[in-house]
């Protein structure tokens, strides 16, 4: 059963703003410029460098957005974000 916050697809918009949609039909676009523009951490430190966060997928097993390195973003977190920006 799929939650009414994975994410089923994902645009890159240009810097840190994404499109993404969810199973629930929410379609919004986000700027995660504050989270990962200036990341601290192993992990999120490469998505600071926009050519890198333009890399951007989803990963259909985990339902949410991830890059080549691992990182990925908790897809509830960014469906209430979508709510607040939509």
């Amino acid at each position: 059963m799929t939650a009414p916050y994975e994410i089923t697809a994902v645009e890159h918009l240009g810097g840190y703003r994404l499109r993404l949609s969810f199973a629930d039909g929410v379609v919004a676009e986000v700027d995660l410029a504050d989270r990962v523009g200036s990341a601290v951490g192993p992990m999120l430190a490469p998505l600071s460098d926009v050519s890198y966060f333009a890399r951007v997928a989803v990963d259909v097993d985990l339902g949410t957005v991830v890059w080549p390195n691992g990182a990925d973003l908790a897809p509830d977190v960014l469906h209430d974000l979508a709510l607040r920006c939509a």
